[in-house]
């Protein structure tokens, strides 16, 4: 009876001794994977971290490429355009410069370099006959040059096939050359007839040439001109006279 009890008591012992050994090995192994930080955990969670990092380090990598590629290409755009402009300006500014200063510059008419002597190449000329005062013609010169041009004395005026030049007024002489600057223009007036018939029968002539003077007195400026004058022509007599350039149409037919 004593033998039966025992076998059953050892029968009853080995499975729990199987289970407590079962439960120390599986809290060995827990342990085990807690200490690996391998443990159980949640997949998805797991994953979704994996994920965040992979995708924040695209990002950063991304936004690095791309602010790397804008800083370059704003440093090169900006480096590029901002030394060839300035290049390209200061020599233009220089050479500029250099040709002003060689040339003497527009803005001084006393230099040599920047003067010319008006003549019938660098002017237009017209010759107009006025209604006051009566039988005169008004001679008017426009600078058409680039430089000032000097109007020296008086213009040498020839109508039709005359041979010599009509006189000249004497005190219709200005106190200085007159000086036309680029696009200004000179003057001067002249005496067709006597209004008493003085001087003579007269012609009527359609023609007229008119030469200028250089600075000595009586030389040859260069090319002459040959303004029209109306189609029925001018009356010519005797007493046809001609004043020294002026400044103003004023002063040139006051005579």
């Amino acid at each position: 009876m004593r033998t039966l009890r025992t076998a059953r008591s050892a029968r009853t012992a080995r499975p729990a001794r199987l289970l407590a050994v079962t439960g120390a090995a599986l809290a060995a192994l827990a342990l085990t994977a807690c200490d690996s930080g391998t443990g159980t955990r949640d997949e998805g969670a797991a994953g979704g971290s994996t994920s965040a990092r992979s995708t924040g380090g695209t990002g950063t990598t991304g936004g690095s490429a791309t602010g790397g590629s804008t800083s370059t290409g704003g440093s090169t755009t900006g480096g590029s355009t901002g030394t060839s402009s300035g290049g390209g300006s200061a020599a233009t500014g220089g050479t500029a410069a250099d040709k002003a200063s060689s040339k003497g510059g527009t803005s001084d008419p006393s230099d040599p370099e920047n003067r010319a002597t008006c003549n019938g190449s660098n002017t237009t000329v017209t010759a107009q006959p006025v209604s006051r005062p009566l039988n005169h013609m008004l001679i008017t010169v426009k600078n058409t040059g680039s430089k000032y041009c000097d109007l020296f004395f008086n213009p040498t005026v020839r109508f039709g096939e005359a041979q010599s030049a009509p006189r000249v007024i004497e005190e219709s002489q200005p106190q200085a050359v007159v000086t036309l600057a680029p696009g200004e223009s000179g003057y001067a007036g002249v005496v067709l007839s006597a209004a008493d018939g003085s001087g003579g029968k007269g012609t009527t002539e359609k023609k007229v040439v008119i030469h200028f003077q250089g600075a000595e007195a009586g030389s040859d400026a260069g090319s002459p001109a040959s303004p029209a004058l109306p189609a029925k022509g001018v009356h010519v007599d005797n007493s046809v006279a001609v004043t020294y350039w002026q400044s103003t149409m004023e002063d040139a037919l006051q005579y």
